[in-house]
């Protein structure tokens, strides 16, 4: 005869009864985790479904959407957390240009006053970025996930708007880079997104100088912006509410959640906080440096809007990053208090259509 104690009878009957909640484990999709060997289809740099692809359907590796579970288990890789922002970034990229070549023809373009060339190269740009989904995938370990596809909406009615946002993605994505190029450990992912960066270069190029007839150089240099998840963190905007899937990880990674330069009405919650006593200042990067102009917060409580205005000396090429900073010169993103703001000089007139 089994003898069981009363104490373990009653810790049983407790346990019984507690209210036990299970969050089951997402459910890996077939065709995605096909997609965790990277000589699994077409290979950018090998197939010229990258370049040439003419389809209005999405192109591999877009046609799957779902995340890449983990295959193996260990440790993450060192720079996985890198490529995951940075793939799941592309994908926001990868499907504002789908939506525009299922969205326009050559005709809408040429209706409009552009190119006949246009959708080509819309459609183009589009094979570029999912050969760069399936490049990103292969930087990320088979010991970490591989963001998927989330659902998105962008804010075009038309053709021209369509073309001058896209004006403004590729510019930001240029900015975007020369910050996160600083974040990985090894050399050989600081080269890939270099070449990625020239590629998106070549988009912003013909997107100045083919769509807008304006002048593509910028100066000098470029802008660096030091702190690239604030850049991706804006393109949170464009994600349709509650339409990514549960197994993506959190993006991006760190998310400061800054409240914006200019709060909108009845959102205090995530308004900028000024302390008492403590001064404030405006930092606009522009080209490899930055300039501070201090800012006058004393009657944002009273609901009085704090205005700055651009420095005068900047050259009126390429385009400024703008934060709000309790230090000059924002030299951590401890002390950026509200931003980004990103003003786009060149060329001035989608700076105004987007401002």
């Amino acid at each position: 005869m089994m003898r069981t104690s009363i104490p373990s009878m009653l810790l049983g009957s407790c346990l019984a009864m507690l209210p036990w909640s299970v969050t089951a484990a997402p459910t890996p999709d077939p065709e995605a985790q096909k997609l965790a060997d990277p000589t699994y289809g077409p290979i950018p740099g090998q197939s010229t479904l990258f370049s040439d692809y003419k389809g209005k359907a999405p192109p591999f590796p877009s046609n799957i959407t779902a995340p890449i579970l983990p295959t193996a288990s260990g440790d993450s890789g060192p720079d996985d957390q890198v490529w995951q922002n940075l793939l799941a970034a592309e994908w926001a990229i990868f499907s504002f240009y789908q939506q525009g070549v299922e969205a326009f023809n050559t005709s809408s373009f040429v209706a409009a006053g552009f190119p006949n060339t246009t959708c080509n190269r819309i459609t183009e740009i589009r094979n570029n970025e999912a050969g760069h989904l399936r490049i990103f995938q292969n930087q990320i370990s088979n010991t970490s996930v591989k963001p998927g596809s989330s659902k998105y909406e962008y804010p075009f009615v038309d053709a021209t708007s369509f073309l001058a946002l896209t004006t403004y993605l590729e510019v930001a994505s240029m900015v975007f880079l020369t910050g996160l190029v600083q974040e990985p450990k090894s050399e050989a992912a600081h080269g890939a997104m270099v070449a990625i960066a020239t590629v998106r270069l070549r988009h912003e190029t013909w997107s100045l100088l083919d769509v807008w007839g304006a002048n593509p150089f910028s100066g000098p240099s470029d802008t660096v912006f030091p702190y690239a998840n604030e850049i991706l963190d804006l393109t949170n905007a464009f994600i349709a509410p509650e339409r990514c899937s549960s197994a993506n990880p959190e993006y991006p990674i760190p998310n400061k959640h800054l409240p914006a330069m200019s709060a909108a009405t009845g959102t205090k919650s995530i308004a900028p906080v000024f302390d008492d006593g403590k001064s404030y200042y405006a930092v606009f990067f522009h080209t490899v440096g930055n300039t501070s102009v201090s800012v006058d917060v004393s009657g944002w409580e009273s609901g009085d809007l704090v205005n700055v205005t651009i420095p005068a000396e900047f050259e009126t090429k390429g385009i400024i990053m703008a934060v709000l900073a309790d230090c000059p010169g924002a030299p951590e993103l401890d002390t950026v208090v509200a931003g980004l703001s990103i003003l786009l000089q060149q060329p001035a007139p989608i700076g105004l259509l987007l401002a």
